[in-house]
């Protein structure tokens, strides 16, 4: 054999050694970088922990002096002056004060009655589109220009073209809606084929309130920035403590500065505590790791872990949001990952949604804005789309304006 082809063997398994040698070693440190920042993670849930016990402590046996010292004063006041009118008169300054520390807790609306609102903003607003097709569908001999307004009108209610064509398809063929027509009966066809495309055996439960259910139960909020997510995850703590839950939040979106505050803000008008960094800019991951972490050590019923929206590029979403959920499931397991679309959007948001299904795999859809909306149809296509229920819907700007999705309250109102 030639003396350079066996020069060149030799040069040929130098250098493959040396690759496998190096690829052993980079992985060796990526992992021992990964170990050592969830350990960091964990140092610091530790320490935090412990500093707000011993605050708490502290605090306990202050309370306790101060209480021994008013007896004691008072003790001695009363056998000073036994028949003094003044010793007996109430101090009304100290209960003002405790009462001005202590902020108010409010008290959300329960569920039962926030549907009904919707239903009625929807009846009251301009131009919701079940309405909109009972006044063609309600016309006596439908021409062949009627029943290309009636897709015209489902496709501009971003229902999409497929289960727009299925639904004109179903209603030229419904005797009810041919020839002569009555209206109450056309109501009844109309009613019957909408609820047949949103869908009424479906469970939208949150798997929070199903039987059997993780305690604590982990939720993680995904969307862009703009669609209401971190409002949403503040009105659903509402709605949860509403139900007798005890409830956590985590604020994993470090890289909006107010997104924090705000959900600082949501929480304390309910009593709902706020897991969140020091610092903006921190790793979201540590922050969803602690909350996971507290809200075990607390036994709370369920945890809210709120995220950033800001979409650089695909893989840095999926990147991001995986390591969310690995970290958080080192702690507890994630029971639901609910994805927060600005109905007024409609079909504009779709891509967006796959991109966050992709992700992280969501399990239902919070549909914001959603009140008075033509673009009411987006109920019937994200959820064809995405293969995922919409479990709640945003019905304004209150505090209160969030309700569990009720598809016969919901195409009541669109038809009223």
């Amino acid at each position: 054999m030639d003396t350079n082809v066996i020069i060149a063997i030799v040069v040929v398994v130098v250098i493959a050694a040396l690759l496998a040698i190096g690829g052993w070693w980079f992985g060796k440190s990526r992992k021992s970088a990964v170990d050592k920042s969830t350990e960091a993670a964990k140092a610091k849930a530790d320490a935090r922990l412990a500093t707000e016990k011993s605050a708490a402590q502290s605090a306990a046996a202050s309370a306790e002096n101060a209480e021994k010292t008013k007896e004691t004063a008072e003790s001695a006041t009363s056998s000073a002056t036994p028949e003094s009118p003044v010793a007996t008169e109430p101090t009304p300054v100290g209960s003002a004060v405790t009462e001005s520390a202590t902020p108010a807790v409010e008290t959300p609306e329960a569920a039962g009655t926030r549907m009904q609102r919707l239903k009625a903003r929807l009846s009251k607003s301009g131009n919701p589109f079940g309405r909109a097709l009972f006044n063609i569908l309600a016309k006596d001999q439908l021409s062949e220009s009627d029943w290309e307004d009636v897709e015209d009108t489902l496709l501009l209610a971003d229902v999409g073209a497929e289960a727009s064509e299925q639904l004109v398809e179903e209603l030229r063929n419904d005797a009810r809606i041919a020839g002569q027509s009555d209206p109450a009966e056309v109501r009844a066809a109309l009613k019957d084929k909408l609820l047949k495309l949103v869908g009424t055996d479906t469970d939208r439960r949150l798997n929070a309130d199903k039987e059997g259910a993780n305690k604590p139960s982990v939720i993680i909020m995904v969307g862009v920035n703009g669609t209401g997510k971190t409002t949403t995850a503040g009105k659903l703590s509402r709605l949860l403590v509403s139900e007798g839950k005890q409830v956590m939040l985590g604020a994993a979106d470090t890289f909006r500065a107010a997104a924090a505050d705000q959900l600082e803000t949501w929480g304390a008008k309910v009593g709902v505590p706020v897991v969140r960094s020091d610092k903006d800019g921190a790793d979201p991951a540590s922050v969803a790791f602690e909350a996971s972490a507290k809200a075990k050590e607390e036994n709370a019923d369920v945890l809210i872990i709120d995220t950033a929206g800001r979409l650089q590029n695909k893989a840095n979403l999926m990147d991001e949001l995986g390591k969310i959920r690995r970290v958080t499931e080192k702690n507890l397991p994630v029971d639901e990952v609910l994805l927060v679309l600005d109905a007024t959007t409609g079909q504009n948001g779709m891509t967006q949604a796959k991109v966050f299904a992709e992700a992280i795999g969501i399990t239902g859809v919070v549909l914001s804005k959603l009140d008075g909306s033509a673009k009411g149809g987006i109920v019937i296509s994200v959820q064809k789309e995405l293969g995922v229920p919409v479990k709640l819907v945003g019905l304004g700007e209150g505090p209160d304006d969030l309700a569990p999705f009720d598809p016969e309250g919901f195409v009541d109102g669109i038809l009223a």
